[in-house]
């Protein structure tokens, strides 16, 4: 499976990325995903909020949140952006 054609093509209510019951939802594909790596990488990212009150994840951060917690590893300088 490719994870970036995943994240891009995933069903989302807005176009710049997730809303958490969005990624909630995604996460169920990978029920063996290291929860703790995933969040990890997402502290301190930059998000929106939606016209109704949601935050919104960008793409690249759920991207590369997932990459994280399905290798077991930390988020590398080169992925911040």
């Amino acid at each position: 499976m490719d994870l970036k054609e995943l994240i891009y093509n995933f069903k989302t209510r807005n176009k710049e990325g997730f809303v958490q019951s969005e990624i909630d939802q995604l996460l169920t594909k990978f029920p063996d995903i290291n929860m703790d790596k995933f969040n990890n990488a997402l502290n301190g990212i930059t998000c929106i909020m939606d016209d109704i009150g949601d935050l919104v994840i960008y793409h690249v951060d759920v991207l590369h949140a997932l990459q994280c917690g399905i290798d077991d590893r930390e988020l590398e300088f080169f992925e911040w952006d």
